[in-house]
Order: structure tokens, then sequence, then C-alpha cells
């Protein structure tokens, strides 16, 4: 007898490996795309996630381009989706490792179940991984490139060490807008690039702005043409220290209009002043950092999606403003003599809490402090 509140497949999954680069390997059962056979292998940079909600903002946030994402939270897919809760209009991670995967919903708000709609999106993953012992060798080992699917292990290891992972890899490129688009808000005028950047970010900043979202290669003079009031520089994937180009750019942009930089648009900020950033062993991702602002004090739980991050001793030209307390990563920079600031963290935190949504309203004041 079944018992009926209990998850149930709908029917029988397809068996799966997980090959590391290391060539650790973990079983489990193809799901999505790798289960309908559309991807039967696909491969990307591991790393793990330590949100406990939010499924749906963290596969959907296009940070996570070119990456596997494992969740350290065992059940996932209980409460559905639905289009309201998208960061993108599709998500460009490379897949999902799960503990359990929920065939059974149960929210008012949903309006589907994760698994098709990782089909529908050509997503695969496996789930039924032992994700426990699958975070602790990430954190050992470090996030490392990967491969999974239905094939044999010997073609999954092959595949996962020819998986380039994000290193040295300009991932903005896959995921900026291809032309300019509009989001109405505040009396303020505030051009976003767009380096992957996520609708609840856009959300937050319509509040006190009329939003002008632009792809990425947008040259600064066409940007400085349109008189905005400020310039927001979006999260995104992959290394900065690929994006010369980019940097060269915002660069462009320090002393000539008010700046905010967001998590990839930190780093780029920080490497426009001349600092250097370097790979995390295995990245910030979750909803539940700590972050101390060193002029109050006060710590912020913070929600964060970064593998890289500034070199705290070459900073040059502004002070260091908040510092993760789990590993003194910089977390925030503000320049010394121009407007311009910046933070790794995610303060929209789509998902997870709100302490940090102040820095909106900072943007604000520095903004009409420079009209």
């Amino acid at each position: 007898m079944t018992d009926r509140g209990a998850t149930v497949p709908a029917r029988p999954r397809p068996t799966g490996l997980l090959v590391l680069a290391d060539g650790t390997t973990f079983a489990g059962e193809a799901i999505g795309a790798t289960a309908s056979g559309a991807r039967p292998i696909q491969t990307g940079e591991l790393v793990f996630n330590t949100a406990m909600s939010g499924y749906q903002e963290i596969i959907t946030d296009p940070s996570y381009a070119g990456q596997v994402i494992a969740f350290t939270y065992p059940h996932i897919g209980n409460y559905g989706v639905t289009a309201a809760d998208d960061e993108a209009p599709r998500p460009f991670c490379r897949g999902v490792v799960l503990r359990e995967l929920a065939d059974r919903p149960s929210s008012w708000r949903a309006r589907g179940e994760l698994e098709p709609f990782l089909r529908g999106h050509g997503i695969g993953g496996l789930t039924g991984v032992d994700t426990r012992r699958l975070t602790r060798h990430v954190r050992e080992a470090g996030a490392m490139p990967c491969a999974f699917g239905t094939v044999e292990q010997a073609e999954l290891f092959a595949a996962a060490v020819a998986e380039p992972g994000t290193e040295g890899q300009d991932l903005v490129a896959e995921v900026t807008t291809s032309s300019p688009y509009g989001v109405a808000g505040g009396p303020l005028r505030v051009v976003a690039y767009d380096f992957g950047v996520k609708r609840s970010i856009l959300a937050q900043l319509a509040r006190i702005a009329s939003v002008e979202v632009v792809p990425a290669a947008t040259p600064p003079d066409e940007v400085l043409a349109r008189r905005p009031d400020g310039v927001f520089l979006s999260n995104g994937p992959g290394d900065p220290a690929a994006l010369g180009h980019l940097v060269s750019s915002v660069r462009q942009f320090l002393g000539a209009v008010p700046v905010f930089g967001v998590c990839l648009g930190h780093q780029l900020l920080g490497a426009a002043l001349g600092a250097r950033t370097y790979k995390l062993p295995f990245g910030h991702h979750g909803a539940n950092h700590p972050v101390r602002r060193l002029a109050t004090g006060t710590v912020e739980v913070t929600s964060q999606n970064h593998g890289y991050a500034v070199v705290a001793d070459t900073v040059e030209g502004a002070e260091i403003t908040h510092v993760n307390l789990n590993d003194q990563v910089v977390e925030g920079l503000a320049c010394r003599g121009i407007p311009a600031f910046s933070v790794q963290y995610h303060p929209e935190a789509g998902p997870g809490p709100h302490d940090a949504r102040y820095l909106f309203e900072e943007f604000r004041l520095l903004m009409e402090a420079h009209r």
C-alpha cells in the first residue's frame, strides 16, 4: 500500500553517473533533459549551493553559466515552479545535482513541476546523489570540471577532463542581452550593463529609477551620451580576468557618473582601479554568508554567488567597506573622491535575506548628490 503523502516517481528513471575531473564518481538517476535522452552527456564546472529555498531563482541566475549546481539542501522541487520566480528568460547553468527531487509539489503558487521545467529548457541533471559526500569532496578538492549523463564512466571521465571550467572564460557574451530594453520605474535614470543581470535586481533598481538595460559590449561614450544619473554594473558569470575589454569600459565611467557594481560588477570595478582578482577554492554560493559592514560593525546575512574575488592588498583608490566573516574575502569597495561603490554579494537577495537592500537607497542618494 502506498502512502498518499509520499513522493512517488511518475516513472522509473534511467541510471546515471556524475564523474569529476579527478575521477571521483557518484551514482544517481537521470532527470530532465538527461532522462529524456536529449542530453545524454553534459559537462561544466561543479559548484554547490547551500540555500535551503529558492531553487528556481538559483537555476535561472545567469551567473551560473558554465556551471553544474549541486544543491546541499536534500529536498528540491517541493513547491514547484512559477514564472514569477524566474531570474532570466531561461537557465544558463549546465545542469543540476540533487539528493531528492520532489515529484509532487505542494504550493498555491506552483504552476508546474521542476522536472518538466528543466526538460523544457534543455537542462539535465541527476537525483538520488549522495550530495553530502559530494559537498565534502568539493570543499576539500575545490570546484572542478565534471561530466554527468547516462553513458559509460570512461566516456564521462574523458568529457570531464576535456571540460575547461570557468577560468579564463568570457561567459558574459553567452548571457548578455542582444539589444537594449527598458524597465519603467522611479524619477532617476540608470543605465544598467547586462553582464547577466537578474530580474530581482532590476526590480529593486526600478524602485528608485527608470532603467535602460544595455548589452555588455555597449561603448561607454554611447552610455554617457544618454546622460544617465547613474550606471549600474550587474552580476554575471565567469572569470573577471578574461574581461579586460569590460574593465576598460568601467574605467571610463569613473568620475564621469555615479557607479554601483554588484558581484561581477564589483570585481570589474576593482579591476578598473588596478586590483587583481583570483579564483576561490569552491566559491561562495548560498543565502547565509555573514558580512561585516566596517563603518558600523553591523553583520549582514547575505546571498552570494561567485567563484572569484578581489585581492585585498591590491585595491588602490578605494576603501574596503565590507568583509566576509567566513574567509575575509573583500565584500565591498567605495572609491575615494569618486562617486562609485560596489559589493560582492547580492543586495537584492533573490533568494535570500533582505539585510543589504539599503544599498539601493545609497545608490539613489549618491545619484541625487551628483545630478
